[in-house]
């Protein structure tokens, strides 16, 4: 396969994960009035209601479409058996929707849950003081996880979970178009990168995302666990921050 009609594949793939239903060939949709002004942010990635003819909603901005994609995520989502797990609430994700900089986790823990905020405890604390050691606030970077609902005694997420929430991270990830997104720890790093390799073998290198640069790190709640790993972790987020601070390379 040519390096074009694997990018096509790729681009098409990604777009699928997204729960875009298709595309219109209609030259109207292309004329239409509002796509004279989008700006540089906007996304014309449709969120189709039903597959009969019915039109698309376009969010013309990241804010726009991170609203729609929690409005479409829904506050009390059943689409897999978490809801029936004792869960109190989804937990979407928080930030900055024009950051730079994404971390996207595994799931939400008990604090999380309860507050419906991500990384609010222990392992949220240390979070923060990772992102103000590379000189960002918290209220700078956008933070999410793969799962949106507490998994029971905060077990690892199951295939069939990660295959319902997922398509909703895409499209957060897709609002955002973050310049360098840091996934935390395994779970975060396989779902991304669609691998099976561990966390310690994936760590250490940059990857290319979908226009972004990606990087895997330890989770901090494993770092709380295992101090001595600290220094790798260190050196992960200088890779971010040199990434961050090199000449921006202009989105087509």
């Amino acid at each position: 396969m040519t390096d074009t009609r694997q990018q096509l594949a790729e681009h098409l793939r990604f777009y699928k994960e997204l729960g875009v239903a298709g595309v219109s060939l209609d030259k109207r949709w292309s004329k239409r009035p509002e796509a004279a002004d989008l700006d540089h942010r906007t996304s014309d990635i449709g969120f189709r209601a039903s597959d009969d003819g019915a039109p698309l909603r376009v969010a013309r901005s990241a804010a726009d479409l991170l609203a729609a994609v929690k409005s479409d995520l829904g506050a009390d989502c059943t689409r897999c058996k978490l809801h029936t797990q004792g869960r109190q609430q989804v937990v979407f994700g928080v930030g900055n929707h024009d950051a730079d900089l994404m971390f996207v986790g595994e799931a939400p823990g008990a604090d999380e849950d309860a507050q419906g905020i991500p990384f609010v405890g222990r392992a949220g604390q240390l979070l923060t003081k990772m992102i103000e050691a590379i000189n960002l606030r918290r209220d700078e970077v956008y933070i999410a996880n793969v799962i949106k609902c507490r998994p029971p005694g905060n077990r690892n997420p199951e295939p069939d979970e990660i295959a319902q929430c997922e398509p909703f991270l895409f499209q957060q990830i897709a609002a955002i178009q973050p310049k360098v997104i840091v996934a935390l720890g395994s779970f975060a790093a396989k779902t991304l990168l669609r691998s099976d390799e561990s966390i310690s073998r994936l760590r250490g290198r940059i990857y290319d995302f979908h226009g972004a640069k990606l990087i895997p790190t330890f989770h901090p709640s494993f770092l709380l666990r295992s101090p001595d790993r600290k220094r790798d972790a260190w050196e992960d987020l200088k890779r971010a921050r040199a990434l961050l601070t090199s000449p921006v390379t202009p989105r087509e």
